[in-house]
């Protein structure tokens, strides 16, 4: 069960904190059971037109060609939290109009419904006063930055949970260890896998395709379970 902690970022008075087991719990109860109504199974990686659906799903909108170039060169997505109505989500026109980045779109897509599941109901708990002199334009919004996607720093809660949450979507728990248990088995490996070894790229290479995200997300992902370790390779006394 979550837990509320102080709000040191001044936004709200408490904030939920979320255990990362929690976090990877809930994302893919959500998304399991989303394709499962899908198609009747789960099946990986998943569609990115269905992961446009989860957010239709849950968001009053999504709009996938937003011109968000006033918010700044760096900002990919946009939620807009509204007391009494769904959120709405903005993507980057860039993103969708361009195949090659197609990742970071679908990397986007799964931040703003992480923003969209986990943080909606805050403005509905603790709505903001009215700002009738327009001071704070942008304070009922998240403005989502390329890269704080996939691994914002932990004092920026919002982001660090959405981040989270993308890499919990994407690459589902127990799908990746079921994978990562076949790799280590058909290789042999024994002990931790580091990133700087061959076989932690090959390790990254193969989450990576078989989940249709980017090497960088492939990357965090493991190392957020664990499954990777950033230390050096060791050596044994026998070699």
């Amino acid at each position: 069960m979550v837990t509320y902690v102080r709000d040191q970022t001044g936004r709200f008075q408490q904030r939920p904190h979320y255990k990362p087991e929690e976090l990877d719990r809930e994302c893919e109860n959500v998304i399991t059971g989303f394709l499962k109504r899908l198609y009747g199974e789960v099946r990986y990686p998943i569609d990115t037109e269905d992961l446009k659906k989860l957010i239709e799903r849950d968001a009053e909108d999504l709009d996938v060609y937003a011109d968000l170039s006033i918010y700044g060169a760096e900002v990919e997505g946009v939620t807009e939290f509204r007391p009494g109505r769904k959120p709405a989500v903005k993507i980057a026109s860039t993103l969708t109009e361009n195949e090659r980045r197609e990742n970071r779109l679908r990397t986007t897509l799964t931040h703003e419904w992480g923003h969209v599941h986990f943080h909606g109901y805050l403005w509905e708990v603790e709505p903001p006063a009215p700002d009738l002199l327009r001071q704070q334009p942008n304070r009922d919004k998240i403005i989502c930055k390329r890269d704080t996607m996939i691994d914002a720093r932990q004092t920026d809660w919002m982001e660090w949970q959405a981040g989270y949450v993308c890499g919990a979507i994407l690459m589902p728990k127990t799908a990746v260890l079921a994978d990562c248990r076949s790799f280590v088995e058909e290789q042999g490996l024994y002990g931790d896998i580091s990133l700087q070894s061959t076989d932690g790229a090959a390790l990254i290479a193969r989450i990576a395709t078989a989940f249709k995200v980017s090497e960088d997300a492939s990357r965090v992902r493991l190392l957020k379970l664990g499954l990777v370790t950033e230390a050096a390779v060791t050596r044994s006394l026998f070699s």
